[in-house]
């Protein structure tokens, strides 16, 4: 009878630890989804002159790379790219520049021309293509 008690006595003690474990992960995973609400986050579209993926690569670094931009993704055959950032952070005019340092014209900024130059030749665009197809 003792060791029926002791067993439901340990099975509830360890019923409650775990509960208590899956509420605090929740009300923790409340709060970061709280956070996230808060930023002010502003979604653009825009077309970008590339190829190829190693174009991809490097139009979306150049966007990550600028503080505030939390997504970028570029479509190599629509030549378009989305970009979603904290705009406190940001404006969308950094965000064209910043591609356009890294070589690649974008709807609004020219590519600078040196770093378009040192792009590999699979990713020497035709300056007229058309973008934001």
């Amino acid at each position: 009878m003792k060791q029926v008690i002791l067993s439901i006595a340990v099975i509830v003690t360890m019923g409650l630890t775990s509960c208590k474990d899956n509420t605090k992960q929740e009300t923790e995973g409340t709060t970061t989804i709280e956070a996230s609400k808060d930023m002010a986050t502003t979604n653009i579209s825009f077309g970008v002159r590339g190829n190829c993926e190693m174009c991809k690569t490097t139009i979306e670094k150049a966007a990550n790379g600028v503080a505030g931009v939390v997504n970028a993704n570029w479509d190599v055959d629509k030549k378009k790219i989305d970009v979603s950032f904290d705009d406190t952070k940001t404006d969308a005019m950094a965000i064209h520049k910043a591609i356009a340092t890294s070589g690649y014209d974008t709807e609004k900024v020219a590519g600078i021309e040196d770093a378009y130059n040192n792009l590999p030749s699979c990713c020497k665009y035709d300056h007229d293509m058309m973008m934001n197809q």
